[in-house]
Parts: structure tokens; C-alpha cells; sequence
């Protein structure tokens, strides 16, 4: 049997420890490579050519794990990439999936699912964590305009404290424009103010704190 070869991409070194100790006590599963920023991942995949990658959401060097994702999956026959996270926001789903991860599972995962979700993206399946899982039904199924990407962006940059000006700098967009999305985000979040944006879309976990 040819086991399958895997790449970590953690910036927690104990974190990396832990999860090649699960993965080692599978027979069909083998940690070839470890990465904790962009650059590293990309050497890990390049010099390694792995079956899966294991992605993190946070990592070092200014870039994050979905513009990893984003830059493994533009590689010449890349692997397919399996978010382990702790974050499961919308916000943080929507980019990974856009990105090209073929899973999303969190670190509080049984290793069997662990297992599992490894071999199920490495034969080309989806697998998320049952509460991922859960919001993207709740998402597909709801009749009512949902929150678009832009519009979660745009509470992202609204929870940093920035103004209309600094929105529509940071969108490349004019400020009537803002002023649109503002008014489409309050009228699906049901508030009528820029903070009561940010809590409700906090609240029903659209973003992080």
C-alpha cells in the first residue's frame, strides 16, 4: 500500500509536533514536508510534490493560509488542500473555499475524521466540519439575499474602525458605492449603523472578532 503524502503548513511548531504524531500512527499516511509561511509552503509542496496539504489560516510572513491555498492550487498539478483551523466565520470559509481548499475541518476534530477528511480530498471528495457544513446548508437554503464576499469584506473593514473614504481607498471603489454596500448589509443584518453591523455580523459568526 502507498501511503499518502502529506505537507503541514502551521506557524505553531508544538501544533505541527501534535499533528504529524496523529498522522504518523496512520500506516497510509506520511508527513513529507512542514512549512509555518507562504514561502515555506510553497518550497514544502515544490520539493516534496505531496498528495494533501494540511492548511492553517494563520501563518507568518504577512500572508495568511488562503493566499497559501490560493498559490499551491496555481501550481502545475497541485495538491488538493484540507484547511485545519480554528476558525470557522463565514468569512473564513467563503475565502477558503474561493481559494481552492477541497475541505475545511477544525482542530478540535476526532483524528478518525482527521484520517478520513485526508483520504477523502486526496481522492479528489469535499469534507467540513459538521458546524461548517451546517452554515453552508443554512446559506444555500435561505431564501433571503444572503452576504455577498464583497459585503463580508467590507464588514471586515468596518470592524477595523475605518471610515467611508478609508472603505472606498481600501476597495478601490467610489464612496457612493460604500454608501450602497453599507445600506445592502444593514438591510440584511436588520440594523441601521455601522457597529450594529459589525456586532450582528459577529454574532452570527459572518466574521471574527
Amino acid at each position: 500500500m502507498t501511503a499518502l503524502a502529506l505537507v503541514l503548513i502551521d506557524d505553531h511548531p508544538v501544533v505541527r509536533a501534535g499533528i504529524r504524531a496523529l498522522l504518523d500512527a496512520q500506516p497510509d499516511l506520511r508527513v513529507v514536508g512542514e512549512g509555518a509561511s507562504l514561502a515555506e509552503a510553497i518550497d514544502a509542496v515544490t520539493a516534496n510534490r505531496p498528495d494533501v496539504v494540511l492548511m492553517d489560516l494563520n501563518l507568518g510572513g504577512g500572508a495568511d493560509g488562503v493566499d497559501a491555498t490560493r498559490a499551491i492550487r496555481a501550481l502545475p498539478d497541485p495538491p488538493a488542500v484540507l484547511v485545519l483551523t480554528t476558525y470557522d466565520t463565514e468569512a473564513d470559509v467563503l475565502k477558503a473555499l474561493d481559494a481552492g481548499a477541497a475541505g475545511y475541518l477544525l482542530k478540535d476534530v476526532a483524528p478518525e475524521v482527521l484520517w478520513d477528511g485526508i483520504r477523502t480530498v486526496a481522492g479528489g471528495g469535499t469534507v467540513f466540519a459538521a458546524s461548517v457544513a451546517a452554515r453552508l446548508i443554512r446559506r444555500s437554503a435561505d431564501p433571503s439575499p444572503g452576504i455577498t464576499a464583497r459585503e463580508v469584506q467590507v464588514l471586515e473593514l468596518l470592524s477595523r474602525g475605518l471610515s467611508n473614504r478609508e472603505l472606498a481607498r481600501e476597495l478601490l471603489v467610489s464612496e457612493a458605492t460604500v454608501k450602497s454596500h453599507l445600506s445592502h448589509i444593514y438591510g440584511k443584518l436588520g440594523v441601521d449603523t455601522r457597529a450594529g453591523a459589525v456586532t450582528a455580523a459577529i454574532e452570527r459568526r459572518v466574521i471574527r472578532t
